[in-house]
């Protein structure tokens, strides 16, 4: 079986690739992030056609998450529970969507990227892990993927430069910590052994080409999920502008194989 996660910048912009991309790789669940539309906005059919499942969770141009899967997508959840929200008033954001898929509990995460550490997003990208903690302490048993954007950089190696992101977030201790809570409650982070490199890289001065980017995007998997992994692998061509059709997303696509 194969996972895979992608932070797709534009569902809309990019339907060409994602539907290339499942085809290549042979792909049985693929999570998407920051898709960017209303549901009823989205390009479904062409994967419908190619034999996919699709689940959506959109309000606006902003956020949205999905899973597409080829063998089963069933007990669908948006959001899990007291998922905070965000804004004034306080509204409901499209960052979390989970669904069983092949035996496995998949859920694609778009974590808050915090913006500044001074930030009031700030402080909702931390409450949102910590509920997401509380939440997934409960699905530790099973087979259970958190997969997605996590907009963290758990070490410094994850950073092309620490010493550029010492006022940034991404990077401080708190948001580190929480990331790390995860581990120290038992999830595995099944990537970084096998797929070493960075997984976004910013449209900004070619980062991209000169390889100054960030480890953003993970797989984060139960104990029994975890001992399944036998392999994993970063998509760098799908960020490579050279390569494809249209504008690439900042961020690769991460690839996990399951016994």
């Amino acid at each position: 079986m194969r996972i895979a996660t992608w932070n797709v910048n534009s569902l809309r912009s990019r339907i060409d690739r994602v539907e290339a991309f499942l085809q290549r790789h042979e792909v049985d669940v693929l999570a998407l992030q920051e898709t960017k539309a209303r549901e009823d906005q989205l390009p479904l059919m062409g994967l419908e056609a190619l034999g996919y499942d699709v689940a959506v969770a959109g309000t606006n141009q902003w956020n949205g998450v999905a899973l597409i899967s080829r063998v089963g997508l069933d007990d669908v959840r948006v959001g899990f529970d007291a998922m905070p929200g965000y804004g004034d008033p306080v509204a409901a954001e499209s960052r979390a969507i989970g669904a069983r898929c092949g035996g496995v509990d998949v859920w694609s995460l778009y974590v808050p990227n915090g913006r500044k550490p001074d930030d009031p997003h700030y402080v909702y990208k931390l409450d949102w892990l910590a509920r997401l903690r509380e939440a997934a302490g409960s699905w530790l048993e099973g087979d259970t993927a958190l997969v997605g954007d996590w907009n963290i950089c758990p070490t410094d190696d994850d950073v092309f430069d620490p010493a550029q992101f010492q006022k940034s977030t991404h990077v401080t201790p708190p948001e580190r910590a929480a990331f790390q809570a995860f581990l120290d409650d038992g999830y595995v982070e099944v990537t970084r052994e096998h797929a070493p490199g960075y997984t976004y890289w910013d449209y900004y001065r070619q980062r991209f080409e000169r390889d100054r980017g960030l480890k953003i995007d993970f797989v984060v998997a139960s104990p029994s999920l975890a001992g399944r992994v036998r392999g994993a692998f970063i998509d760098r061509d799908e960020r490579d502008p050279a390569q494809g059709t249209g504008s690439p997303s900042d961020h690769a696509p991460v690839v996990v194989d399951l016994d």
